[in-house]
């Protein structure tokens, strides 16, 4: 495609140089350009693409986009816009030709239950015959492909080279996880998104957004802004969960039509007559298509809502509700989302990826009706993220536990042991005692310990766990690594406690 086609349309304060030359791929990370490729120069939170322009042109990039005055060799065709990122998103959706637009995609955002509902849509798509591709946090994946995900939604570009790649593949439906990032960083805003789904709505990324106010309105782009009818063909647009407050605002603010799902408030998809176990949810779930009996290995409240939105959206996308129930039968083992690790006869082990106030105390709500003993929580805080919610997370962990084993998570930047010292800020010392290992290990005693290092603190937790005990394994969920300083390295918790179980049979 030529530039001067592919900029048509973009809001131009200059151009300069010969722009009929053929663009043979578009990049905005300088190291993937080559010859004939079109860079697009993008700041970032960390780096600016601007500083890049000199290596991007080195690796064959023939022409430049850009927002801010910048030196380029006499002879490079530049193309000067107002905002180089949302100039991103509009040539990859001109030069992959528009992929959302032959797909069926249904945008779910909110703050917990994106994953689990994207594999729960996932596997009733599936059962209703559909080809589908996901995109979101643990991965995106389509055709029998995985590729790991560097962000919950792709930049711009990505996204629209992975939808080009899937609507070419023979995928006819998109499962897509929206972030509020994507969402303030309009990295969404060139695909034609069929219906969105709210799941629900608490603090998070206030070190991006500042308040929640802000948040909310980030969430609320998806169905104020991108539902806005270029696909006209649902009677619905809208999946909202009743039960949040939140949701309850977006569907006063919001007038586009909307199926509703809650437990607690009358909803079109409502549970009734819901049982919890340690294996799984019975529940009956009323929809305007009949009443539908599910059956999943998923536990606990929090999923049975994740539940109630997929049985929703499949509604909404005329999925019958005999592949519904199947599909929600067949959805096990999310990745890190409170996945059981462990055989017939260990200690309950679950591993989540909350790692948030309010996602760490749904958890541990849901799992203490099931225990015979202590429930046993081990938890830290990324670094260089969040730092309002470690006193939070904190106060939360030891209400909720017998015993809280503060540990490191994602340190990053910062020092392990300051992270942990700003947990412990939210824990009332007066009420819960600071214990040391060997106190543990003699009695039953109720508080929390530090062990800085996350091995030692889950090999210690499965170690310490008796009959009717519950671990709980918080924070990274499905991730395989752990940042610590500039190092990346291999550590996944699943695989720990594997590790600690065996050694605890031998």
């Amino acid at each position: 495609m030529k530039m001067a086609e592919l900029i048509r349309g973009l809001d131009v304060v200059a151009a300069v140089g010969d722009l009929g030359f053929d663009v043979v791929d578009i990049c905005y990370d300088s190291r993937r350009c080559r010859e004939g490729s079109l860079f697009v120069a993008v700041p970032g939170l960390k780096h600016d693409g601007h500083d890049y322009v000199g290596q991007a042109l080195s690796n064959g990039a023939t022409g430049v986009v850009l927002e801010k005055e910048t030196a380029v060799p006499v002879g490079v065709a530049v193309v000067r816009v107002r905002d180089s990122r949302r100039a991103l998103g509009l040539l990859g959706q001109r030069f992959f030709r528009n992929p959302s637009s032959s797909l069926c995609i249904a945008g779910v955002t909110g703050t917990s239950g994106k994953t689990t509902l994207t594999f729960l849509l996932e596997s009733i798509l599936r059962e209703a015959g559909s080809n589908v591709g996901v995109l979101g946090t643990v991965n995106y994946r389509f055709d029998g492909k995985t590729m790991p995900a560097p962000n919950t939604t792709p930049e711009s570009l990505d996204l629209q080279r992975i939808l080009r790649k899937m609507a070419d593949s023979g995928v006819q439906k998109v499962v897509m996880e929206v972030s509020s990032h994507a969402l303030a960083q309009r990295r969404v805003d060139d695909c034609e998104f069929d219906i969105g789904v709210f799941t629900n709505l608490s603090s998070e990324h206030m070190d991006y957004h500042k308040t929640m106010e802000d948040y909310f309105l980030a969430k609320r782009r998806l169905f104020d802004t991108l539902l806005d009818g270029r696909k006209g063909n649902r009677k619905w647009r809208m999946v909202v969960n009743v039960d949040d407050p939140w949701g309850k605002r977006l569907l006063g603010e919001v007038g586009a039509k909307a199926v509703t799902f809650g437990m607690d408030r009358a909803a079109d998809v409502k549970g009734e007559e819901a049982s919890f176990f340690l294996d799984g949810i019975r529940a009956t779930v009323k929809t305007p298509a009949g009443r539908v009996m599910i059956r999943s290995e998923l536990i606990g409240r929090f999923n049975l809502s994740n539940i109630l939105a997929a049985v929703a959206a499949s509604y909404v996308l005329d999925v019958p509700m005999e592949a519904v129930e199947a599909g929600v039968r067949k959805a096990t083992g999310i990745p890190g989302r409170l996945e059981k690790v462990g055989d017939d006869g260990d200690p309950f082990v679950f591993v989540d990826y909350a790692h948030k106030e309010a996602a760490l105390r749904e958890v541990m709500e849901n799992l203490s009706p099931f225990k015979e003993g202590r429930l046993i929580t081990i938890f830290g805080c990324g670094g260089d993220r969040d730092r309002q919610k470690r006193p939070l997370m904190g106060k939360v962990a030891v209400a909720l536990s017998e015993i809280t084993i503060l540990t490191s998570d994602n340190p990053r930047s910062e020092d392990p042991l300051e992270i942990i010292r700003e947990i412990e800020a939210g824990i009332n010392s007066d009420a819960v005692r600071k214990l040391e290992k060997d106190s543990l290990e003699r009695n039953l005693d109720r508080g929390y310990l530090v062990i800085p290092d996350r091995r030692d603190a889950i090999e210690f937790a499965v170690r310490l766990a008796r009959p009717g005990d519950i671990v709980l394994i918080a924070g990274k969920g499905h991730e395989t690594y752990q940042i610590i300083g500039d190092r990346t390295i291999p550590f996944d918790d699943r695989e720990v406690v594997r590790e600690a179980l065996a050694a605890r049979r031998r």
